[in-house]
């Protein structure tokens, strides 16, 4: 009658599943309630109240004052909405190179593997280095681009620049935008593309190559079965991309500061601004979590996307 509970009390930690399990993902619940469900909470709090930072406690309940008081500045929609569209274009373009990147590393050509480590440099490389990079690459006074395109007649007299010699990428509110737009392409296509070629090579071979007996071609065969069968890997590099654009600010910290103006302002660093070197930590907080919805729904939408295609 005792054999089995002594035999139980000899089991190791191993042997207990249960126990295992709950051993290996102690340290991820533990980082997410310190890292992330902590500070969330704690930004709820003051934004709802009157803290600033000579004074940053939890005091003086003020309700949702402080987001009220955001929507109407015109610097939170201006930066709403270079938000949105820095976001959305940057999701279409890495979608799209990130298509066209997987169905080359698909296949086997020569010095692939050069082409592979080229592709991955730019994750490998630190946000405030690449930024840097980028501050050079498009100086409104030595960048090499400008240069080049002076060189092809493509900048300067008679184009349709007009006379000036220098674009000013960041000395212009759509330029500035466009070129916020190409740093995060070139930051977070390497990413996307690991994701979407792990959903290329996923298809069967034997789907691919009746195709090619029938006759299709490679257009065909790509927007009527290789981009269907990666539906659900496309989603969710959408959603990765979109968080990741959405809720970062060091490109624009480090390039264009917002400007000129507020004409190139990005949410998150509008709620930097205000919160830390405006001293306003309550509504830094309430612009930083007008983010939260947005980004909320839209990973819950595309997590249901990719269910629902993978049902069918």
């Amino acid at each position: 009658m005792n054999a089995v509970p002594q035999a139980d009390a000899r089991l190791g930690v191993g042997d207990r599943p249960g126990l295992l399990g709950v051993l290996m993902l102690s340290p991820a619940l533990l980082y997410i309630v310190l890292l992330v469900a902590v500070p969330f909470f704690i930004a709820i709090a003051l934004s709802m109240a009157s803290a600033t930072v000579g004074a940053p406690g939890v005091h003086g309940f003020v309700g949702f004052q402080n987001y009220v008081a955001a929507v109407h500045e015109p610097e939170f929609l201006m930066g709403l909405r270079n938000s949105v569209i820095v976001t959305v274009a940057t999701v279409v373009l890495i979608l799209i190179f990130a298509t066209i990147e997987s169905e080359l590393l698909a296949r086997d050509f020569r010095g692939k593997w050069l082409f592979q480590i080229l592709i991955i440099l730019p994750w490998a490389m630190p946000v405030s280095l690449a930024a840097v990079n980028w501050l050079w690459l498009l100086d409104s006074q030595f960048s090499p681009i400008d240069w080049l395109f002076r060189h092809l007649g493509l900048l300067g007299p008679g184009t349709i620049w007009g006379p000036q010699m220098h674009l000013y990428y960041y000395g212009q509110e759509w330029l500035g935008l466009a070129s916020i737009t190409l740093i995060n392409v070139w930051r977070i296509l390497p990413l996307a593309t690991v994701i979407v070629l792990a959903g290329r090579v996923s298809i069967p071979a034997d789907i691919l190559e009746q195709a090619q007996v029938d006759g299709a071609g490679i257009f065909r065969t790509l927007f009527q079965i290789s981009i269907p069968a990666m539906f659900p890997i496309l989603v969710v590099a959408t959603m990765f991309a979109a968080l990741l654009v959405f809720g970062d600010m060091a490109i624009v910290a480090i390039t264009t500061r917002g400007g000129p103006g507020y004409a190139t302002q990005l949410l998150p660093f509008w709620a930097y601004e205000k919160g830390i070197e405006g001293g306003a930590l309550s509504q830094g907080a309430a612009i930083a979590l007008f983010m939260f919805p947005v980004l909320l729904a839209g990973a819950i939408w595309a997590l249901r996307a990719a269910y629902r295609s993978q049902t069918r």
